[in-house]
């Protein structure tokens, strides 16, 4: 079979595309039903709070309003995730600031806030913890709650620290991250004549969503309906909370007898969902005289906020990537996440990642200073390669390529030469003369696709294939596009797999009333994992119209599809007519194939031995700054950004994703700091949790390795979270680089820099390239 036209390796236009420019494009907050109603929702404005009692004056309200408390629900008051002890509405005491405790309906949008106005709650403040740092401080009043623990172990770390000629320890911090979509949190739920609920809004699971509608009302699956609608950005955000806004929809609209919309603007969905979790990680670290790595010691804890919801996943991946992509033979990590008073924090672009690996660079580069190394050195020395190890005891693959990655963005920028000159010319008194300090960074990181373990055997996937009357091919899957392009690349992966055009091939809305559970649109896994399964039902459900065809039409040798048509002993169909006519014959409409994860991988989810992924991605990048000499203000003017990916089938998308996602990570290393004062949020709207506008933004320019995976569909490996990894601890070095500032904890704001210098949290100078 030849491959066509608009495969994989090229990048055709987005099929949803037009509609969206055009503003065609249905998101939540556009879709409408007769009599709808709008909802709103009374939060608690104390961190820790007794509720006494909540009071209604109906009188005060529009007419016909209606308000719940949790006495009002009628099911389990809690959201169906990990664990159940997310409430639904608070009904005793509150964990958080803008955690709901009431929700209303009424006729108009404006009508919705003069009910809220009419609710009165008696509130009695009780002790909170605010802060990470407060939650482990040993003088902490209120004791440490741990609300998940995982711990590796490789080697004996105590023998090697003791005998190591070097021992270098290290404590890095990064803050909260708000997700900041274009599209804020939306919802509209409305009751069915046969007594099902149904929902239609922003999400990335519609599954998720439907398990804990059906948890709550406790129906038959068969009488929940979840539909997405456009998404505009979800980056996590939209895989835990859309379960939460989704339940309030539905239980207004049973109780206001009509459809209710919930929609959220920007300054309530920042103080009420989830965020980033805060990280402090802990290293030792010991080396050799060469200045190889053989001890790791990392502590991992994690703020998870006020309850469970994915922190036990979140600090898992944090832990299993902790080491980063070196080698190893001693390594130690011990993961918690603890719990504070403040919004939950969730699933965020890395899901943990971004934060283990933070500390690892920039513990590297403190390795690399104690030992008179570069960046570059330190990390060659140490790089893992085909072959090794990861501390899981997991063997690597021929598509490990850390090193190459390393090399080529070493290679594009001059880094090593660069890097000594701004060290020196920081020495010698760079920015005394009001020109702008310049410093540059490195970056090694690398990301597991799929879910972690054998979350992908527990689940084994499902996708469906079905043919239409009109005899073209349509994919269903509980896969979101969310900007990632899964609506474009799955056609693509069909074309490819089976020979038929783009124009044969539709994508079905996400609908639970429709689609199979193929899991969430999560962890890089929608096209290595469920794109794999589409082309597989594709090439099957294809491959027996074609076989069907031949025996019909009683012709010799294969029959293949080309271009949309078929072809055989010479002769040849248009594949739709075909269809059309196997159809009639009473040949098989749709096929399911489920997702079959490799044999060989096993992993061991109470010691963390084995593999835990099946494939990993790997990235480098190296980040320019200037800083103003007086301000400490920081420009990234630069980022060159190194990823091998397996195979790119889209490379449009693939650049678009690692830009955005290098975008994001340098963003929340230099700007995104989410301020809180007594866990009241104090920049809680866009006028002062400062993003990058495109003025701020670097140019990017991206290189794509290509080592195609056996484990992923045509080589695909995940792309979408890797690029998260690298962004913040390349900047930080930059920054340290520049100024001599220790830049150990992110955001690197000018506060912070001016801070560190004024204390003399400042760097030894740069090395001869010789251990000592």
């Amino acid at each position: 079979m030849r491959p066509v036209a608009n495969g994989i390796g090229s990048s055709p236009p987005r099929r949803d595309g037009r509609a969206k420019v055009v503003g065609a494009a249905i998101y939540a907050d556009d879709f409408t039903l007769p009599e709808m109603w709008f909802g709103a929702t009374v939060r608690s404005p104390h961190a820790h709070a007794r509720i006494g009692s909540i009071r209604f004056d109906r009188e005060a309200a529009p007419e016909g309003a209606v308000c719940l408390t949790a006495a009002d629900l009628g099911g389990p008051n809690a959201v169906r995730l990990i664990e159940t002890d997310w409430p639904i509405l608070a009904a005793d005491e509150t964990l958080h600031v803008g955690e709901p405790v009431a929700l209303v309906a009424a006729p108009t949008r404006l009508d919705a806030r003069r009910a809220l106005a009419a609710v009165q709650v008696d509130w009695e403040p009780l002790p909170a913890v605010t802060s990470l740092a407060d939650a482990i401080a040993p003088s902490s009043e209120t004791p440490t709650e741990t609300l998940a623990e995982h711990r590796l172990d490789c080697g004996d770390v105590e023998a090697a620290l003791a005998a190591a000629e070097v021992v270098v320890e290290g404590e890095y911090a990064c803050g909260h991250q708000e997700h900041i979509y274009i599209e804020c949190q939306g919802m509209t739920g409305w009751w069915e004549e046969d007594g099902g609920v149904a929902v239609e809004g922003s999400m990335q699971c519609p599954y998720y969503v439907h398990s804990s509608l059906c948890h709550h009302f406790d129906l038959p699956d068969d009488r929940v309906r979840v539909k997405a609608s456009a998404v505009g950005g979800g980056f996590g955000g939209k895989e835990d909370f859309p379960s939460m806004i989704a339940l309030h929809a539905a239980l207004l609209a049973r109780a206001a007898e009509r459809p209710v919309r919930l929609v959220y603007d920007r300054h309530e969905d920042i103080v009420g969902t989830t965020k980033r979790h805060p990280g402090l990680v802990r290293h030792r670290s010991a080396v050799d005289a060469d200045g190889r790595l053989v001890a790791l010691d990392v502590e991992v804890i994690l703020d998870g906020g006020a309850y469970v919801t994915l922190s036990p996943v979140v600090l898992s991946r944090a832990v299993l990537h902790a080491a980063g992509p070196y080698r190893c033979a001693n390594v130690r990590v011990r993961g918690r996440v603890v719990r504070t008073h403040t919004a939950t924090n969730g699933a965020f672009r890395g899901f943990g990642a971004p934060q283990s690996q933070f500390a690892m660079e920039r513990q590297m580069d403190a390795i690399a200073r104690r030992v008179r190394l570069d960046p570059l050195e330190i990390r060659l020395r140490n790089v893992v390669e085909p072959g090794d190890r990861l501390p899981t005891g997991q063997r690597l693959d021929d598509t490990t390529a850390a090193r190459d990655c390393l090399v080529a963005a070493a290679e594009a920028t001059d880094f090593a030469r660069r890097w000594r000159e701004a060290e020196a010319a920081r020495e010698n008194g760079a920015g005394d003369d009001g020109e702008p300090l310049r410093g540059v960074g490195l970056s090694l990181y690398f990301h597991g696709a799929g879910f972690t373990g054998l979350g992908e055997h527990k689940m084994r996937s499902p996708a469906t294939v079905r043919l239409t009357g009109e005899g073209r091919l349509e994919i269903l899957t509980s896969m979101v596009d969310m900007g990632q392009g899964c609506v474009e690349i799955f056609p693509q992966m069909v074309c490819e797999a089976t020979g038929l055009e783009a124009k044969d091939v539709l994508v079905a809305e996400p609908d639970t009333r429709r689609v199979p559970d193929s899991g969430p649109t999560v962890a890089s896994r929608a096209t290595m994992i469920v794109g794999g399964v589409v082309a597989r039902a594709a090439r099957e459900l294809c491959g027996r119209v074609a076989g069907w065809w031949k025996k019909a039409e009683q012709l010799e040798g294969e029959a293949v599809i080309e271009s949309g048509s078929l072809r055989a002993g010479g002769k040849r169909a248009d594949f739709r007519a075909v269809a059309r006519a196997y159809l009639a014959a009473g040949g098989e409409a749709e096929h399911t194939v489920r997702h079959e994860p490799p044999e060989w991988q096993e992993f061991d989810e109470k010691t963390y031995r084995g593999a835990a992924y099946p494939a990993y991605s790997w990235g480098a990048d190296v980040v320019e700054v200037e800083v103003d000499p007086d301000t400490f203000a920081v420009s990234p003017r630069h980022v060159t950004a190194v990823c091998e990916i397996g195979r790119a089938l889209h490379p449009a998308q693939c650049r678009g994703q690692i830009e955005g996602g290098t975008l994001q990570a340098v963003a929340w290393g230099l700007l995104e700091e989410v301020k809180l004062d007594g866990g009241r949020y104090l920049n809680d709207r866009l006028a002062t949790y400062i993003i990058p506008t495109f003025k701020d933004s670097p140019k990017i320019e991206v290189e794509l390795l290509e080592r195609p995976s056996p484990e992923g569909p045509f080589g695909a490996k995940g792309v979408g979270e890797l690029p998260m990894d690298g962004g913040a601890p390349a900047v930080a070095a930059a920054v340290e680089n520049a100024t001599g500032a220790r830049a150990d904890a992110i955001p690197a704001t000018p506060e912070r820099i001016f801070g560190w210098l004024r204390d003399g949290h400042t760097v030894t100078p740069a090395g001869d390239g010789e251990v000592e």
